[in-house]
């Protein structure tokens, strides 16, 4: 094969169809063992579900007397969330709700962009995702399945401004997400044709180590790395992670028919196989409306969903490894939920070996506007991007270079961990 060849043009569209080609232009060479080369201890898994656009919170998970919802026990005694998620009253005992969440921004993109990294947005650079971060420190480089996956589990509406897409920023492209579109299609393409691609890809890497031997530049080192981490997925028996159809009917029915919760099941599918960061979004939750009708129509797939991914995690022995959080970029305002609200929210953690089976903070109970104020234990941005990073065993004191070899930390500095979930 002569210098300067490539695959054809059908094999890097099945690549970038598997997503893990995103920026990559460089062609694949022979230094992909260095991608091997570095070791990090895996810590914990984390599935985080993202309801985007901003879920109400007294239509969830702290419901107000003379709400628009009733209010229902839960299998731990005191605590209550509203009647339309039955199923996960019944997991509480291994979930914990954050109901003080307090986090300054109330348009969509910038709080999206807060809660993913626990920074504000600013015009000089972008911060990586958590997700990313968890890649970076928690992730197996050498390893088949990719660190990071995103799966897109549709909307009921447009609407909830620009999505958020995890970005690596200064962590290098290696550390970006592998997105699938549809749980339901799985990663589509993924499987090679021809009997040959093992030996054009041979060919290319002797082709093109003249390139690597000029440029031997960490972006360019990356790019191969990513690219070689495709070709490993393509060719792994672990792939199989992405297939649904390969989980028994009442488990896949257990989890509902609605994307959302094959989702679900696909995250776990994928923790299962040796992914440390699985992000699963849904959108449309921007009620401005009202709440109250569109979650009537949610709770049901959202609740199995959720409550059956607990629950299967829990029979399998993964829940104490692996940390899954319900949440949205903030909450809605009192009463109808018709306003976005970042004064007073709520999020959901289970399992990840956290202090479960309790509440972490209080609004306010009583009057016109009750649930509008913190009351009690106010939680940050900073404040829950660090506590995920540490109960992912992540070390927040860990530091980057970022732009103009500018040191940058791993969370905000000023971050207080929620040691309440500290078991």
């Amino acid at each position: 094969m002569k210098p300067g060849v490539t695959l054809p043009r059908r094999e890097l569209l099945k690549l970038s169809a598997a997503g893990v080609l995103s920026g990559v232009t460089v062609p694949w060479f022979e230094s992909l063992a260095t991608a091997a080369s570095v070791k990090r201890p895996r810590g914990k898994a984390c599935i985080l579900l993202w309801m985007d656009g901003g879920p109400s919170q007294q239509h969830t998970f702290d419901p107000k007397t003379g709400g628009e919802f009733k209010s229902i026990a839960t299998s731990v005694p005191g605590i209550q969330i509203v009647e339309q998620l039955p199923q996960l009253s019944q997991c509480m005992e291994d979930m914990a709700i954050l109901r003080s969440m307090k986090t300054e921004i109330n348009d969509h993109y910038d709080a999206k962009y807060y809660l993913h990294t626990g920074f504000k947005r600013t015009s000089a650079f972008e911060h990586p995702a958590v997700g990313c971060l968890a890649s970076s420190q928690i992730g197996l480089p050498e390893d088949d399945m990719p660190s990071f996956v995103t799966i897109d589990a549709g909307y009921d509406k447009v609407n909830g401004g620009r999505l958020y897409r995890s970005v690596p920023a200064y962590l290098g492209p290696q550390h970006a997400p592998l997105a699938v579109h549809d749980p339901y299609k799985g990663l589509e393409n993924l499987q090679h044709t021809g009997d040959d691609l093992d030996a054009r890809l041979e060919l290319l890497a002797r082709s093109e180590g003249r390139f690597a031997r000029e440029y031997p530049t960490s972006a360019v080192g990356a790019k191969q790395a990513a690219f070689g981490r495709a070709i490993r997925l393509m060719q792994s028996p672990r792939a199989k992670a992405f297939n649904l159809d390969d989980e028994p009917a009442n488990l896949r029915a257990a989890y509902g028919e609605h994307k959302f919760g094959q989702s679900c099941l696909l995250a776990r599918r994928l923790v299962e196989a040796g992914v440390s960061f699985v992000e699963v979004f849904h959108r449309g939750w921007d009620d401005h409306e009202g709440a109250a009708k569109r979650i009537s129509v949610r709770a049901p797939w959202m609740d199995a969903g959720m409550a059956t991914l607990i629950t299967d995690l829990k029979q399998r022995g993964m829940l104490d490894d692996t940390l899954v959080v319900w949440m949205g970029e903030f909450g809605r305002s009192p009463g109808d939920g018709g306003g976005h609200f970042c004064n007073a929210w709520s999020t959901v953690w289970a399992g990840g070996g956290i202090k479960t089976g309790q509440v972490v903070g209080k609004t306010s109970e009583s009057g016109k506007n009750a649930g509008s104020t913190v009351v009690d234990r106010p939680i940050s941005a900073p404040d829950y991007v660090a506590t995920l990073c540490t109960v992912l065993g992540m070390n927040t004191h860990q530091e980057f270079l970022g732009p103009g070899n500018r040191p940058m930390p791993l969370t905000d500095p000023t971050a207080n961990v929620v040691k309440e979930l500290l078991a």
